[in-house]
């Protein structure tokens, strides 16, 4: 276990001006705090807060984000409370360590539900401050570097959810070496022979070639001196998830996959990136299709690189990543390299125009902060837009799933704006990346000039135009073809509004008929007065459940005029006006879809499903 003194000596290292009293404070509280308490390993508790504070002050940050990791399970896990470390430590880092506190006093009816709020909570408390998530991961990642003492059952669904989010999450992020660590964690947890065995064939391989990495090093490194461009060249092999992964989704043997190997060629400026690639691709064929230029359009993580395969000197495919030394710290570190300690850089230092509590982490750019430049906080921000209007936890953590795997396309509105969507989507799932109102309006496209079908898939390079028309709303089907999360939860959020109204509309027209048949007024006063004796808390829930079957007709009408519940009137007339509504006649219409108000209102069987054109027979 790493000592204070040791931990505070990290810190200085790269920030002399760090606040050791605060390091200092936190190590002696969170000691204190978690007392005797134990890990799955035996080992004291508080070892892991402290291995969490020094994986982020291996990122290089700040006091405040160091001193958060040593006190991010006190309020969860031990008597601790937000008012003692605010009083403490300060509200900033009180609110740092309540955002990573989880949601485990709520009685949740499943664990996926579970699950999913708690990504919710964290999302909330990552849209108020970045450094959140950073704790998070670090969190994570120790979790995972001693799972082993953890039962089976617990460790495969820990690994699990750490592969379907935090690692996708830190690659999002741009922390490549979390993101690789933790897939290469739950791939040994989860596929064991598998990851065994590809690591068996590539030393095979080894065997087979030699030393194959250090001799294409030598003659790239050659190659560029004679060129006078002043780079250094390193190689690696692919990790054997990364491997695991292109053999699932070519379905090819490893024997098959050439591109094992990748080089990176770090130059000094962006002006010699495009001079090595130059002499690269005079050197040696390049494989057409593979080649990416992440400088120009960088990915939404904020990663820049060329990318380029080429058949080297062995006459072996060779995968080559191209950039310069800034854009090396930035793809690996991601987030967290904006945070280093450099000139000009602060961390939750409120910018021009921000309110107190709008805590942002910004690297100054001119006048410009950070979080208004990176993709990587667009990106958050688009996710937190689903948070913001309401989904369940359910939904959110499938909207959430589909943005971190998914692959990536550029396309640009006519302007000339650049929207990154993921691989096979649609003008659809484009018109909601540049406005969901764009999307809720949409009712056809152009592409590249040319009029299209709403489910094209979208091509690098597309120019989209998006044809709108007020009033008009998305169609159902689109949620089978659109591929976004965003776009998926909007079309279903407008569609279960409207079926919402619907409902609420025919359930309002079951008690106009009823008081009629009774020969009584009603209004919607009478059934305000009424919702306690029904337990709902609008008049509207109450429409809407009687049109779904969820409450009794008779019941709400006694509750509405009690004096009903002697009589034998309501039975009679309950019972025909539920005939009525599905009966068919000329004078009163079934509500079927597409044949009366309303539309859209009834379900259909999920066990004995209609088939189209069969003959109605009861409602």
């Amino acid at each position: 276990m790493m000592r204070q003194y040791e931990l505070v000596e990290k810190v200085l290292t790269y920030d002399p001006q760090a606040d050791e009293t605060l390091l200092n404070k936190a190590y002696i509280y969170g000691y204190k705090k978690h007392g005797s308490q134990k890990r799955a390993s035996g080992d004291p508790y508080f070892s892991h807060p402290i291995e969490v504070a020094a994986i982020l002050a291996d990122l290089k940050l700040d006091s405040t984000v160091v001193a958060t990791g040593l006190l991010h399970d006190t309020i969860e896990d031990t008597d601790a409370t937000r008012e003692e470390i605010d009083k403490l430590f300060g509200e900033e880092i009180g609110s740092l360590v309540e955002g990573l506190t989880k949601i485990s006093k709520l009685k949740l009816t499943t664990r996926e539900t579970a699950q999913s709020e708690n990504l919710r909570k964290l999302f909330f408390a990552i849209s108020k401050d970045i450094r959140v998530l950073l704790v998070k991961l670090a969190d994570r990642l120790h979790n995972m570097r001693t799972i082993m003492f953890v039962k089976p059952e617990k460790r495969i669904r820990i690994a699990q959810e750490t592969m379907d989010i935090y690692a996708p999450l830190a690659g999002r992020m741009g922390i490549h070496f979390f993101r690789e660590e933790l897939e290469d964690i739950c791939f040994t947890i989860l596929n064991f022979e598998a990851r065994e065995t590809i690591i068996r064939r590539l030393k095979e391989m080894h065997e087979d070639e030699g030393d194959l990495l250090h001799d294409i090093a030598d003659i790239l490194n050659r190659k560029l001196k004679e060129f006078g461009i002043n780079a250094r060249v390193y190689g690696r092999e692919k990790r054997p998830y990364s491997i695991f992964r292109k053999m699932e989704r070519q379905s090819i043997s490893l024997e098959k996959i050439s591109d094992i190997y990748a080089f990176r060629i770090i130059t000094k400026n962006e002006d010699d990136c495009y001079r090595a690639l130059g002499l690269v691709h005079m050197e040696w064929p390049m494989v057409p299709e593979r080649f990416k230029d992440f400088i120009s359009i960088p990915k939404s993580n904020d990663y820049r690189s060329i990318h380029t395969t080429i058949i080297g000197p062995t006459r072996k495919r060779i995968e080559l990543q191209i950039r310069t030394e800034e854009m090396q710290e930035v793809n690996e570190f991601g987030i967290a390299s904006h945070a280093l300690y450099k000139e000009n850089v602060y961390i939750n230092s409120p910018s021009e125009g921000t309110m107190p509590g709008d805590n942002v982490l910004n690297k100054k750019l001119g006048s410009v902060p950070l979080s208004e430049k990176s993709n990587a906080f667009e990106w958050l921000r688009h996710i937190v837009d689903g948070l913001e209007d309401g989904d369940s936890p359910e939904e959110f953590l499938e909207h959430t799933k589909l943005e971190l795997f998914a692959d990536q396309a550029f396309c640009f509105t006519p302007k000339g704006r650049l929207i990154a969507l993921p691989k096979y989507a649609t003008p659809i799932d484009f018109a909601y990346a540049v406005h969901t109102d764009i999307g809720n309006t949409c009712v056809g496209c152009k592409i590249n000039g040319i009029v299209s079908p709403l489910r094209s898939k979208l091509n690098n390079g597309d120019e989209v135009e998006i044809i709108t028309s007020k009033g008009s709303k998305p169609q159902p089907i689109w949620e089978n073809f659109v591929v976004t999360g965003k776009a998926k939860l909007a079309i279903r959020r407008v569609n279960r509004e409207e079926r919402r109204k619907q409902y609420s509309h025919l359930g309002l027209e079951m008690l106009n008929r009823i008081f009629k048949k009774l020969k009584i007024e009603y209004t919607e006063h009478k059934l305000v007065a009424a919702l306690p004796t029904l337990a709902f808390k609008s008049v509207e829930e109450v429409y809407v459940a009687l049109a779904r079957n969820k409450l009794k007709l008779r019941d709400v009408t006694i509750a509405i005029v009690p004096r009903l519940a002697e009589s034998t009137d309501i039975d009679a007339f309950n019972s025909q006006t539920h005939f009525e509504l599905g009966a068919s006649s000329k004078t009163t219409p079934m509500p079927i879809r597409g044949a009366s108000k309303a539309h859209g209102a009834l379900r259909f069987s999920k066990k004995h499903p209609p088939i189209a054109g069969e003959r109605i027979v009861g409602i």
